[in-house]
């Protein structure tokens, strides 16, 4: 008999299990699974570690350290997985973006599309290359466009499920502008998919999350033909 996830005690799983979620792309929470202790170290301190522990990875894997190319891995690494990479998993790195009063009125949908999404998928620890495509309508708030871009990136700069990723997205915005009318797409190439296993270059995987006035299919239809303009005549 087949298992799928709803039989699957996370806790005590099984390698097979684990597997199972991995490979079908699932998520296990809403929020993104940090350790309580996870910023007892300062970002110094997790570096120096991680470099000893990524050089018993290299060395483990029959790597020669000695070798002048690939002597400075092991730091790089660890600078690039906690200055870069996941530095959106400490909300102190989170943007804190201003808002302005909508003086001139403006009650149409606003969109900024083509967010670039760099990212890493959290079972295999490959990027996650894509573009996300953010809209809301104004409850009397308005934020500066590169602050969109800005929470992209941030909750971009964790080990993700894109599924999460675009939720998170949504609901930062939501409580920065003070409404439900949020939306988010997202739209990625997932390197776990394309360079491993089926090795399927072709596929991506397209996630949405809709608050608010976006819940209606005519208010939607509107937001996906604004982000598909460059697709027909018959849009402009």
């Amino acid at each position: 008999m087949e298992k799928n996830y709803n039989d699957i005690n996370i806790q005590d799983g099984s390698e097979e299990d684990l597997d199972l979620i991995g490979e079908n792309h699932m998520a296990t929470s809403k929020e993104t699974p940090i350790r309580k202790d996870a910023f007892n170290l300062t970002d110094k301190e997790k570096i120096e570690k991680i470099e000893r522990l990524y050089t018993e990875i290299m060395t483990t894997l029959g790597l020669d350290l000695n070798d002048d190319s690939l002597r400075g891995t092991p730091k790089r690494v660890a600078k690039m997985f906690v200055n870069e990479l996941f530095n959106g998993i400490n909300p102190e790195t989170a943007p804190k973006p201003s808002t302005f009063t909508n003086k001139y009125g403006y009650t149409e949908m606003l969109v900024e599309k083509n967010i670039t999404v760099y990212s890493t998928c959290e079972h295999h620890f490959l990027p996650i290359v894509g573009k996300a495509h953010v809209a809301y309508f104004s409850n009397g708030k308005v934020i500066g466009l590169s602050k969109m871009n800005r929470i992209v990136d941030h909750y971009a700069r964790r080990p993700q499920v894109q599924e999460r990723m675009t939720m998170q997205i949504v609901k930062h915005l939501q409580e920065v502008l003070d409404t439900e009318d949020v939306a988010c797409i997202i739209d990625a190439k997932h390197l776990c998919v394309n360079a491993r296993g089926i090795r399927d270059i072709q596929s991506s995987t397209v996630t949405a999350e809709y608050g608010g006035k976006f819940k209606e299919k005519s208010v939607r239809k509107e937001f996906l033909d604004f982000i598909n303009l460059e697709l027909g005549k018959e849009n402009l």
